[in-house]
């Protein structure tokens, strides 16, 4: 089983170059990826996904340090759409801090976090975690 569509959330080029690079050459997922550069953005769109009835993501990764809107902004209103069924949403940050991981699980939507940069190995975990919580559902 295939997860359909991925989404990245992040400002850095770099980064999500090469996230999309591991994602194109790997056997997980599906070969569709959206791509925003910050979470208003986001938002947006994802929103717009929901009103019109279409799936959203099935994971996203979202970074938390972007301008316009940040990833703690993103989430403090993502949680508030009308889902039926939640993407699994992966923190991916540089660095984390104790408060900043408790503060991702109130979220009740965070799935888990992921250092940068993304290496392949963490592709592999990160697989095995959506299809976990895919069998789980």
């Amino acid at each position: 089983m295939k997860s359909k569509t991925i989404c990245i959330i992040d400002d850095d080029p770099i980064c999500v170059y090469g996230t999309k690079i591991l994602l194109n050459h790997n056997n997980y997922f599906g070969s569709n990826i959206l791509v925003y550069e910050d979470g208003y953005e986001a938002l947006v769109n994802l929103t717009a996904l929901v009103i019109s009835g279409k799936t959203l993501p099935d994971v996203i990764l979202l970074d938390l340090n972007m301008p316009v809107m940040n990833g703690w902004e993103f989430l403090d209103e993502f949680v508030k759409l009308p889902l039926e069924i939640k993407p699994q949403i992966f923190i991916v940050s540089s660095h984390f801090e104790l408060s900043q991981i408790n503060k991702g699980n109130s979220y009740g939507i965070v799935s888990d976090y992921i250092s940068k940069p993304l290496l392949g190995a963490d592709l592999a975990d990160l697989f095995q975690k959506v299809m976990t919580y895919a069998v789980a559902d």
